[in-house]
Parts: C-alpha cells; structure tokens; sequence
C-alpha cells in the first residue's frame, strides 16, 4: 500500500487518541514513525497495525476498521480530492459506479496501486447490492465506512449495510475476496423540513392532490419518471411529488418540463471506412469472441485482428476488471472500465522487445446484433510510454482526450517528484530536529550533573554569575579506608569498577535526601546540603545521606579482600562562599574555613562512623537522631576539637534513608541505621558484595525521602525523575569510559 494510507491511519489514532498512543501502537506494531506519500509499503505492515490498534485500544477490528473507512473519507477530502469525489455522480448509485473510475484516474499518479474494485445492482423496493472485489481479505470492513460517510456528506442520506455474502473466487490473479453488501438508503431531512412535515401532514396531503388535480396526467407520469431518474437512488421514499414538481416548473419558467426522448436516423449517415478511421481505437466481437470489426490503429498494433473472425482472447488478456475472458463475465461488469493488454507471444517480432500495449475503454453490448462493442483509447500515463511502445500522438485520435492526459500527466508526474523530494526532505530534517533535540537532552543532562540546575542556566544564556554567601551549611566528606592499599595490590580496572559501583549508589541517595553532589577527588566523595538553594534541614538532610552511605557502602566489594568495603565520613556545618570558578570546566566550588574543618572530620574518623563537629552536632542534637560523645581530640592545623559520632536516625526505616519502597514490616520496629560496636547488621539483599565484571546500579527507583522544608509531591516527582535522568546518563558515560 502507499504510505497515503499509512499516514491517514496515524493521523486517526493521533487525532482521536493522542501522540502517546500512536507511540505505543507503532513500537508495538514495529514500524516507522511517518511515511511518505508516494512510497509503496509492504501490505503487512498495514495490516500489523490494524492488529495492534484492536489490541490496544481494545476495540473489535470490524469497528476499528469501520470508524477508519470514516476517518479516511475525511482524510481524503482534506487532502485536496473533494471536488474530484464530489463530481464521481448525482446520487449513491453514480457515485459507487464510478468508483472504479476514479482509481482508473489516480493509478496515474499511484502507478503501484493495487485497488478494489465496486459492482453496484439496484433493486426494486430502492437497496442496492454492492459487489466488493480485493485481493486483500479482512479489510471489507472498511467499505461501509466510507460509503456511509460520502452518502451522508454528499447526498444527505443515512445508510445501513450489511454482508450477505462472502465468498472466495478464483480469478485471474488467483482467489478474489468478493464482498456483497445489501445497501438500504434513509433519508435525513432538515430540522425545519422534518417540522413541517410532522406539524401539517394533512395540509401537505391536500395541497398534493390539489395541485396533482391541475395537472395533465401525461404530463405528470412523464415529470415522476423524470424525478425517478434523477433521484430515486438517492431519496426513494417520502419525497413531496409537489416540492419536486414545483421546482421543475420554476426551472422551465412556468411550463412542466417533458421527458427526454431521443431521435434516432432511419440508416446510419456513416460509411464503414469512415468510422472504422475516426474510432481508430475500437472493437466488436460476438459471443464467441469473434471478431466482427476494429479500428484501424488496433490493426496497425497487432496485425493479426485484420484478419476477422479470430477470437479476441488470443490476442489479449483482462487486466481489470480481473474477470474470466467470456462474454458473460464482460456483461456482469459492463459498466465498469475495461482495460485490455496485448499478449506478447501474439506479436511481431519487433514488438516483442517493448512493453505490452494496454487498452482502456467501455463495453457496450448491442442487443439487436448480439455483439459487444468496445470503445478505447491507449492507456498511456507518460511520454515515456508512449516512446517505449514507439508510438506517437499522431497514433492517437484528434478528439481523444488521451492526448491530453499524456501532456498534462507528464507534468504532474513531475510536479510530484518535486513533492515527493520535498517530502522526503521534509521527513529527514523531521529525524534531524529529533535526534538533535535528544542530543540537547543529553547535553544539558551532563551540564546539571556538574553544575546546579540555575547556574547552568545562567551559563547558558551568556550571563555572569555572581559568587554567593551563605550563611549556613552542612558539608559531609567520605573516603575509603586504606584506598592507598587497594591501589597498590589492584588492577586500575578493578579500582575504577569498584569506585563506580559506590559512587553510583551514592549518587542515588544524593536525589533521596536532595543535596547537592560537589565533587569526587580519587576516593572522596564530598557533598553539600543548604547549596545553592538554602533550606532549614541541610544538617539533617545530610546526616541521612552519611547514613544510607555507610549502608550503601556494604554493598560494594573490596577486591583485594572480597568483604564489603569500609569508609570515613566526616561532617561540619558553618558558613561558606560557593561560585564557578573556571571558563574551559567551569566548576560550582564552596571556599571557606567550613570545608577545611569537614575534611579534617573526615581524616580523623574511624572506619564506619559518621565523626560530626560540635556545630553539626548542635544542629542535629534536637532532631531525632542518637548521637554519642566522642570526646577531644587534636585535630590537623585546628588543636583541640569536641566531636561526636552519629549512630542512627531514631524515626526513619532504612528503607526510608534508602529511598527504597516501604514495607509493612517497617514500621513500629527499631531503626537499623546502627553503627554501634559488636552490633550485627543484616544487609538487605540488593547490596550483597557484587562481582567486579561491569559497573552495577541499583535499579530501584529512588523515592525522596520527606523533610517539612521539602517540594510537594508534583514537584518532588519531577525533581526525582530529572535528577534520575542525571544519575543514569553520569553512570553511562563514566561506563563508557571504562570499557574504552
């Protein structure tokens, strides 16, 4: 099928159902996001996403394909083929008997297209029978759709169809799906003209046969059968004889129009040489399929139709309708277009190099003759074809519309490459804006992991930051115990794995407890809550953070002796100065006496204790949290110094400190952030010791832990999710750079 089809069906599922839909209908179904509209696509995958279209949705595919056929009548007209489906006939029974026309027409532009093909019978109480013939089977179900909505929009009628039979035939090509719908019209009359009628039936009776008894009675079968003709297969039923008869009068000026009745000459005023010269391009032949007469371009073609009698079948073949060569199977579809192609092993060696020559033309059957008459033209789309099959316009005769649709096709063919190649531009700057855009995404992902979201974007617009002052601050420092060590008895490799695999979970409680990740030097990890945006609970916030890190710690293996592997934490509050410092690796760096002081409680820690300054121990010591006194000691360049050691957090679960999802069991039980010596702790089964083969992360989502100065829940999800993005695009291209 064109990617017109493709593109109609998109459009419906986005319309209807939004872009998300359709992203999930596509992926599901395998395919590319757009099509172009000229391009020819398998037929599966069309038919792959009908499939998934019924199974996401969850809608029967006869209703699916139903409300498609709608949809796709409406694509159509918005796509510039109003006028031309408006102009297929004056009622129902015109407008599907020219169907097959219209795709005579447009397999011109869509020279791969395989279309159905429509048979249409009248019966007697004013239903049709519609025959649908297609190569596809399952889609029948488009055809009320569409029917259903052109008889609406253009004749104001209401259809119901329903499938009386169905069956399989074989045709040329093989088996046919061949569909018979049993069309029964109602009409659908205004609102002011379904309120007269319903207000004053008698009034309208009387001035019926009022106006019936003034007229001739001739003149009044002759005017009901000239309605009949022009609008029974549109409004069989419950039409006014007076409204319709009081229109024609107005039309012929006072005077009933009469029927039309053609007048026919005694003898035919044409000699045989004569007709046989200005119908080049014609045929007739008996119910045998003899021969009778033909054109004299079609002798010219194939040689061997002059000699009359032999029989049309071994000269050519049906192409369409896809019928069996008899004269029977021409009379069923007699109205419908027939196109003939010659058959190669009957031509002249010198034709037998170029294309077959088609034929396109209508069937007329002569009853008093009992022959079929065939008028044609060539069916040339180009001045390429016609080149191919080395004949000229000359070939063609004066009055055939054929020449014509040669010149002016050939510049419409080209006016759709040029569109096609627009399209198809059009369609790769559509992927480049995507994938720049992802691009962007991820460039902007890895600026917020190095610098605060606000800062960056400052940077960004070109714009100066200013250094900032805060008065209050909470800084933690880590690193690992006898690093130096590990080093010494490690591979480089094994280093960096197994600092990846820590700092990756250290990186997923930086979004638990919102603090703001400074940097990593070697082994030290340091952070900071209160910067850059100042909030209440820094001290608190962080102090939860060195408490999910001494347990995230447990889950990263030692290479050198495979146990879990220990660290210091050392935390101090106080004031600093924070700015970016740099133009070429612009970093966000805390200046002051404060971080010198968090870094010597990190040095002077023991292995897993979190050692906290008498400031932090201040700010915490209300706070829930039990803390020990650890007592003076002399402390690197500062002298005397009384520090604490924070044990664990009295109210919050690990689970909550983790950031993990809550279980019942948490709940009214002892909090098992305990650090205390001799202590036996149970280390939850997402942070067994790993393998050092690939850097591992924890893939739970991480939930922010609540604090009273927090972002409400919207806020702290989206907060989550981006900060989220950040952590996994960081831990992606540090992986990169590992395995390169």
């Amino acid at each position: 099928m064109y990617g017109f089809i493709n593109t109609c069906l998109k459009s419906l599922v986005v319309e209807k159902y939004g872009e998300e839909t359709w992203e999930k209908l596509r992926l599901q179904a395998g395919v590319q996001d757009s099509f172009l509209t000229f391009e020819v696509y398998k037929d599966e995958i069309t038919m792959q996403l009908v499939d998934k279209a019924c199974k996401v949705l969850g809608v029967p595919a006869d209703l699916v394909l139903r409300e498609f056929g709608k949809y796709f009548f409406e694509f159509c007209k918005r796509s510039g083929y109003d006028h031309m489906l408006r102009t297929l006939g004056g009622n129902l029974y015109e407008f599907i008997e020219n169907l097959d026309a219209l795709h005579s027409y447009l397999s011109l532009s869509y020279q791969e297209m395989n279309a159905p093909s429509f048979r249409v019978e009248k019966n007697e109480d004013g239903s049709m029978h519609l025959h649908y013939y297609s190569d596809r089977r399952g889609l029948c179900h488009i055809v009320p759709g569409i029917i259903g909505a052109a008889a609406l929009d253009f004749f104001n009628i209401e259809i119901s169809m329903k499938i009386v039979n169905q069956t399989e035939e074989e045709e040329r090509t093989g088996k046919k799906e061949h569909i018979v719908f049993l069309v029964t019209q109602n009409p659908v009359f205004p609102c002011k003209e379904r309120n007269e009628i319903s207000s004053s039936p008698q009034c309208l009776v009387d001035s019926e046969k009022q106006s019936e008894s003034q007229l001739n009675k001739e003149d009044l079968e002759k005017a009901k059968n000239t309605v009949g003709d022009r609008g029974n297969s549109v409004c069989p039923v419950k039409k006014s004889h007076w409204k319709t008869l009081r229109g024609i009068i107005a039309l012929g000026k006072g005077k009933l129009l009469r029927g039309f009745d053609p007048v026919y000459p005694k003898s035919l005023w044409i000699d045989t040489k004569t007709f046989c010269n200005g119908l080049p391009f014609h045929m007739v032949f008996d119910k045998e399929l003899r021969v009778k007469q033909a054109g004299v371009s079609i002798q010219k073609i194939v040689p061997g139709v002059q000699t009359m009698g032999i029989s049309l079948d071994q000269y050519f073949r049906i192409v369409h309708p896809e019928v069996p060569f008899t004269i029977s199977s021409i009379q069923k579809f007699i109205n419908s277009q027939f196109v003939f192609q010659t058959r190669r092993e009957m031509m002249p060696e010198s034709w037998k190099q170029r294309p077959m020559l088609e034929l396109r033309g209508q069937m007329m059957w002569m009853e008093s003759l009992q022959c079929m008459l065939y008028l044609c033209s060539p069916l040339l789309r180009t001045l390429h074809e016609l080149e191919e099959r080395q004949m000229h316009i000359a070939d063609i005769a004066p009055h055939d519309v054929t020449r014509d649709l040669i010149l002016l096709n050939q510049q419409r063919l080209a006016e759709m490459e040029l569109s096609n190649q627009l399209e198809r531009k059009k369609e790769e700057l559509r992927i480049l804006s995507k994938h720049l855009e992802e691009e962007k995404k991820k460039t902007e992902a890895l600026l917020y992991a190095m610098l605060p979201q606000h800062v960056a974007n400052q940077l960004k617009e070109g714009k100066r930051v200013e250094a900032g002052e805060f008065q209050e601050c909470t800084i933690l420092f880590s690193d690992v115990v006898t690093f130096t060590n590990i080093c010494a008895q490690c591979e480089p490799i094994q280093i960096v794995l197994m600092l990846n695999s820590m700092y990756l979970r250290f990186d997923r409680l930086t979004t638990v407890h919102d603090v703001y990740k400074v940097e990593t030097i070697g082994d030290a990890y340091m952070v900071v809550g209160g910067v850059p945006v100042p909030v209440p609970t820094h001290a608190e916030r962080v102090a939860n953070f060195a408490l999910g890190m001494i347990i995230a710690a447990k889950g990263v293996q030692n290479p050198v002796s495979g146990n879990p592997i220990q660290i210091r934490v050392g935390i101090h509050t106080g004031p600093v100065l924070a700015g970016v410092v740099g133009e070429k690796m612009p970093r966000y760096c805390l200046f002051g006496d404060t971080v010198n002081i968090a870094s010597r409680m990190e040095s002077h820690g023991v292995p897993s204790k979190i050692h906290l300054s008498s400031s932090a121990y201040q700010c915490l010591k209300y706070k829930n949290f039990e803390i020990t006194e650890r007592g003076e000691i002399e402390v690197k360049g500062k002298g005397k110094m009384h520090t604490y050691f924070l044990i664990r957090n009295k109210t919050a679960t690990e689970n909550e400190i983790m950031g993990r999802p809550m279980k019942d069991l948490d709940s009214g039980h002892e909090s098992v952030q305990s650090f205390q010596e001799g202590r036996t702790e149970t280390i939850p089964s997402s942070h067994q010791p790993v393998t050092q083969t690939q850097p591992e992360k924890d893939q739970t989502p991480a939930i922010a832990m609540k604090y009273v100065d927090g972002p409400t829940d919207a806020q702290n999800s989206l907060q989550r999710r981006n900060q989220r993005k950040i952590a996994d695009l960081t831990g992606l291209l540090l992986g990169k750079g590992i395995m390169q």
